[in-house]
């Protein structure tokens, strides 16, 4: 008989993290499959996304940036948690990486100047106080 795990603050943030990292690409490549066309998409060599609108190519670079920092925030919520170090710490932190990259994403995408870098500075002090409880 196995026991229920807790879903934590932190664990559900980490959810939302690879909820988010499953759809984004939805809108580019529909996006691509209206420039390009479908045959023309699913074919190799991959279309270059540098000929997609601008909103296109910063929603594909968000969309590589939250893919690449999905695996570290992984590996200190799921550490936390089965150390036992998850707390209200780790849940803040959880909560900053989360809700940073969906200003992150959002900002890149519309282009607005500075939010993708002060967002991306939030997310990584959210990993940073993960860290701290998990080495504390």
């Amino acid at each position: 008989m196995t026991t229920a795990i807790a879903m934590t603050t932190d664990l559900k943030l980490l959810v939302f993290t690879a909820l988010l990292s499953i759809v984004m690409w939805l809108p580019y490549i529909l996006m691509g499959i209206t420039h390009f066309g479908l045959m023309r998409m699913v074919s190799y060599p991959a279309c270059n996304y540098s000929e997609l609108p601008q909103w296109a190519q910063r929603l594909h670079r968000a969309h590589m940036n939250v893919v690449e920092n999905l695996a570290p925030f992984a590996v200190l919520v799921i550490v936390a948690h089965l150390t036992g170090a998850a707390n209200e710490a780790t849940a803040l932190g959880a909560n900053l990486f989360f809700w940073s990259r969906l200003v992150q994403v959002a900002g890149q995408t519309a282009g607005i100047p500075f939010v993708r870098t002060i967002a991306f500075f939030v997310g990584w002090v959210g990993n940073i106080i993960i860290l701290l409880q998990i080495l504390g």
